[in-house]
């Protein structure tokens, strides 16, 4: 048992499966991959997350927050790069751990993916329903107060849960569906419609920032750090840094772990490997030019925001367009709800066109079922059993669980597997030396290691609770895998057929 646990993918294996009727369709070439990564990155960071976490836990010092969480991810980002250039494959972070920390670890980090991207999902859900709502509330159109956001939220004042008096968040659930839509139809109809909304956000992010800067007031970035510039916690206990009424950490890397969640476009663009046209090349584009671009548009934004408004006075749901309204530029709130509502939308297209493939990959090595998660539609070349039943996972949890719950589950699960990739380049440049890597990494073991502890450091600064939802998510991982998926590995299977033969 313990030779299946840790057995790994051979690196010729993954290659060979690529070869099958059941690979996906090469269509996307390096500016259609950067704009998925943008896609998936620029939307509910910028739109949403930036009025929580300046209000609840940074203040001003936001901007220092997305530098923080950023350069976190550059590490990562550039393991991620060369996996992705040596296994041009579908599956991410979990096809990248199967070759080099073996099945037991594979399974953890492709299930704590769907963590990442199917509650990743459901947070964008939340976002696209606040704007939409304050984009028809311009017009004097409300939904019932029932339909409008989950049935409870947590309160930080408070330290607490509280009903919100409503039933459930039906725009969530619409758009959800109408997206699943889209991405059953395919891939190349998914990306050129991806394309053309980033094309719109991008010009929205440019107009924030430049008509916004016209109307920053500097004394709103005093004091610049109110609640400090640390707040890292350890299992509930604060160790550096400001307490909140929960218990849980306050601060700028308090804040930075918050928004963590915004970066994770640039791990999406993985995910696609096995539909780009050169890989090789066109995946490290991707990954890199999309993470540079959007830190960059990020902290300029969070600069932007408060220095218009005081970092108290921001709204949680809307931000950005409440931050025009309360400057008296109505007409700019109408034009910054429809880029919210659009961008927003592209990123949940990314994300709920990443979590299906990721599927795939578990399905093709037996772990999950292969003849429902691995079925291949034979028109649209699409997964479209999992790409619908992800879509009914999505709309169920951003129909019934609030913003700030989802964000901070979602940002925990991120940095786990950020810390797997990174470990897995060390591996695998320890035992695999002479693999062909057409991008390399730079400064090998320095960088791997530096993303694995600013990873961790950033883990740490989440509340307690998220460790909590962790392990539980997790062990029900473990149940799945021990209960099916250790029975059924095409591995395991195919290297105990391969010692029977040399035993007969």
């Amino acid at each position: 048992m313990r030779e299946q646990l840790f057995a790994k993918k051979p690196l010729s294996l993954l290659l060979e499966e690529m070869k099958g009727e059941n690979r996906l369709r090469r269509v996307l070439g390096p500016v259609q991959l950067t704009s998925l990564g943008v896609g998936a990155i620029i939307g509910t960071g910028i739109f949403v997350l930036t009025g929580q976490a300046a209000h609840d836990k940074t203040g001003p010092a936001l901007m220092l927050s997305f530098v923080a969480a950023g350069v976190a991810c550059i590490f990562a980002a550039l393991c991620y790069a060369e996996f992705a250039s040596m296994v041009p494959v579908a599956g991410s972070a979990y096809t990248y751990a199967y070759a080099t920390l073996g099945e037991l670890m594979a399974w953890i980090i492709g299930w704590d993916l769907v963590l990442e991207y199917a509650v990743g999902s459901a947070t964008v859900a939340h976002g696209w329903s606040h704007y939409f709502q304050d984009f028809i509330g311009i017009f004097g159109l409300h939904l019932p107060a029932a339909l409008t956001k989950a049935p409870f939220d947590y309160d930080p004042h408070l330290g607490h849960i509280v009903g919100t008096g409503t039933v459930l968040d039906l725009p969530a659930i619409l758009i959800t569906f109408l997206v699943t839509a889209i991405l059953v139809k395919g891939i190349r109809e998914s990306a050129t419609f991806n394309a053309t909304i980033v094309g719109l956000k991008v010009l929205i992010v440019f107009f924030v920032i430049i008509v916004g800067a016209f109307y920053v007031k500097p004394e709103n970035w005093h004091p610049f750090a109110p609640y400090g510039l640390s707040g890292i916690s350890f299992f509930g206990h604060t160790l550096f840094g400001q307490t909140g009424k929960g218990g849980e950490p306050l601060g700028m890397l308090a804040g930075a772990a918050t928004i963590f969640f915004a970066y994770i476009g640039f791990d999406s663009v993985s995910t696609h490997a096995e539909e780009a046209k050169k890989p090789q090349r066109d995946v490290p584009i991707g990954i890199i030019a999309s993470l540079i671009l959007c830190t960059v548009l990020y902290i300029a934004v969070a600069a932007v925001l408060t220095g218009m408004v005081p970092y108290d006075k921001l709204s949680i749901d809307a931000p950005v367009s409440d931050a025009f309204r309360q400057v008296g530029l109505p007409w700019a709130q109408f034009l910054i709800s429809i880029g919210a509502v659009a961008g927003i939308t592209s990123v949940l297209l990314v994300m709920m066109l990443s979590q299906p493939r990721v599927l795939l990959a578990m399905a093709r090595d037996g772990l999950i079922p292969k003849s429902f998660f691995g079925a291949v539609h034979e028109r649209f070349r699409t997964p479209w059993k999992s790409t619908i039943l992800t879509g009914l996972f999505v709309a169920t949890l951003s129909a019934f669980l609030p913003l700030r719950i989802l964000a901070e589950l979602v940002n925990i699960g991120t940095l786990l597997a950020f810390v797997i990739v990174c470990a897995a380049v060390l591996i695998m440049r320890r035992t695999n030396p002479d693999a062909e890597r057409p991008f390399r990494a730079p400064l090998v073991p320095l960088t791997p290691v530096l993303g694995i502890l600013t990873c961790l450091l950033l883990m740490f600064s989440l509340p307690a609770e998220n460790w909590l939802r962790l392990v539980v998510w997790l062990l029900i991982g473990f149940a799945i895998y021990f209960g099916y998926g250790r029975r059924h590995s095409v591995l395991a299977n195919r290297k105990a057929a391969d010692a029977a033969s040399e035993a007969a």
